[in-house]
């Protein structure tokens, strides 16, 4: 019963972090929308991939990175820079954008899938949500059914962020016929999207000072 909870408490907590828009989920419907549903789920296949090894290897330092606020403000720090860099790039694209007819490339997957995988790798930010997380359930230890406790944690953190990817990928297949619109614009909610989360990082290094 213990176990069941874990996994699904879990997966819920993972569907939840990743369903307000974010710099993965929206990748994944600038692709759906540019490329198709075939490569949008690609994106959040590789995408979902790496959040599996992201629980993983938070698990395993969830007790380091909370004795060691050094260890902790560094990985915040990583984020500032990567999404101030982004915020740099997704705005000058959105100046330079000219909006084309839309062609769907037919072997397009395997750079869908990296896609999907390197949106994800710069994206740091759920190794401290699930440290939280497995911190809450104690599932550092990996005596007797630890293992077993580690393995579902990561599985229903993958699958709840699968999840929650695909519901983007449905939702913004059914505009695939409109993709002018929504190319015009992306660009420059990706910016602002990166100014944000540069903004929230900031207040959670300041929070963890006081």
């Amino acid at each position: 019963m213990e176990i069941t909870k874990l996994f699904f408490i879990t997966y819920f907590a993972a569907f939840l972090g990743v369903l307000p828009p974010g710099l993965v989920n929206m990748s994944v419907a600038k692709t759906c929308v540019h490329r198709g549903m075939r490569n949008g789920v690609l994106v959040a296949i590789g995408a979902s991939i790496v959040v599996l090894l992201q629980a993983f290897v938070a698990v395993l330092l969830a007790r380091y990175i909370f004795s060691h606020p050094v260890v902790r403000n560094t990985l915040l720090r990583t984020g500032i820079v990567i999404f101030g860099i982004l915020a740099v790039y997704f705005f000058i694209a959105a100046k330079k954008n000219k909006v084309k007819e839309v062609k769907i490339p037919k072997h397009s997957g395997r750079r869908s899938f990296a896609k999907g995988v390197f949106v994800a790798v710069i994206n740091v930010l759920p190794i401290p949500y699930f440290c939280a997380l497995s911190a809450a359930f104690n599932i550092t230890s990996v005596n007797n059914n630890g293992w077993l406790e580690i393995g579902l944690f990561t599985l229903a953190a993958a699958s709840g962020t699968f999840t929650a990817l695909y519901l983007y990928v449905v939702g913004f297949n059914r505009i695939q016929n409109e993709p002018r619109n929504f190319a015009k614009y992306s660009n420059y909610f990706m910016a602002a999207l990166m100014i944000v989360l540069v903004i929230l990082t900031l207040i959670r290094m300041l929070y963890a000072k006081t």
